[in-house]
């Protein structure tokens, strides 16, 4: 398990918010990360653009798009990480697609980001029967590769939980990403499901957008992992959205502060 993972959850429960690389640009994410950092954000998850994020809903999917017509690449995020790590180090996984370290090589794909001081690794399309190929490389160089539930997987979360690593991320809603007014899902059931194969940390991401649905959430989880909201406030403002995503982690972050 990551060090720095482990840590995210141990100040109490974790807002771990999403932001897609270079929307709307590098420089702007790198800010981000900091802004986010000083609004209390305890991990962050670094979304590398793909041409067909099959998992994601309009709001992440459009951000993808301006991210690589603006001409971003994954060399040009290891840099950015590289510059974001002599600054700060506030734990970071990145969300991708398989096809991103496939076409990139698995294997050095995965050196390079842990080289760099990446935590973790989230691959939305890679199913848990299929993610042996990753997961080996993953842990010969210490990056956890996070596990995904899903609401539908009740007999598979044991053994999902059983082989998981650094944290469940817990997907409160079928789906793809994006805003919900509501969500219905037992997450505390499922959790409860996880922490009996596992003592591990649980996040629930989809679908959370407001410091209510974030308390909520919490209080049946160890965290609440948020995207589609941030991503909306840097559609936006654009290259002035540091201050507004800074001011909404806050008001998150102090929604679950306590629980």
């Amino acid at each position: 398990m990551n060090k720095r993972i482990t840590e995210a959850f141990e100040k109490g429960k974790a807002f771990i918010p999403f932001i897609t690389c270079g929307d709307p640009s590098l420089e702007i994410t790198e800010q981000i990360v900091y802004a986010m950092e000083e609004a209390g954000a305890d991990l962050i998850e670094l979304g590398i653009p793909f041409s067909d994020p099959t998992a994601e809903g309009p709001v992440i999917q459009a951000a993808n798009v301006r991210a690589l017509s603006g001409g971003v690449t994954t060399d040009k995020i290891f840099d950015m990480v590289e510059r974001i790590r002599k600054n700060t180090d506030i734990p970071m996984v990145f969300m991708t697609y398989a096809n991103v370290v496939f076409s990139y090589g698995t294997e050095r794909f995965i050196k390079k980001a842990a080289e760099l001081g990446m935590d973790g690794l989230i691959l939305p399309d890679v199913p848990f029967e299929e993610k042996e190929e990753f997961d080996i490389v993953c842990k010969q160089h210490g990056l956890d590769l996070i596990s995904l539930i899903a609401p539908t997987s009740h007999d598979r979360i044991r053994t999902i939980a059983k082989e998981a690593e650094g944290f469940v991320y817990c997907v409160s809603s079928l789906g793809v990403t994006g805003m919900r007014s509501q969500i219905t899902t037992d997450i505390g059931a499922m959790v409860a499901l996880v922490k009996q194969e596992k003592d591990i940390p649980c996040a629930v991401g989809f679908g959370i957008s407001n410091p209510e649905q974030a308390e909520k959430m919490a209080a049946q989880a160890d965290g609440v992992i948020v995207g589609s909201a941030i991503v909306k406030i840097c559609a936006a403002h654009g290259a002035e959205c540091v201050p507004y995503v800074k001011e909404y982690v806050k008001s998150m972050k102090d929604a679950i502060r306590g629980l």
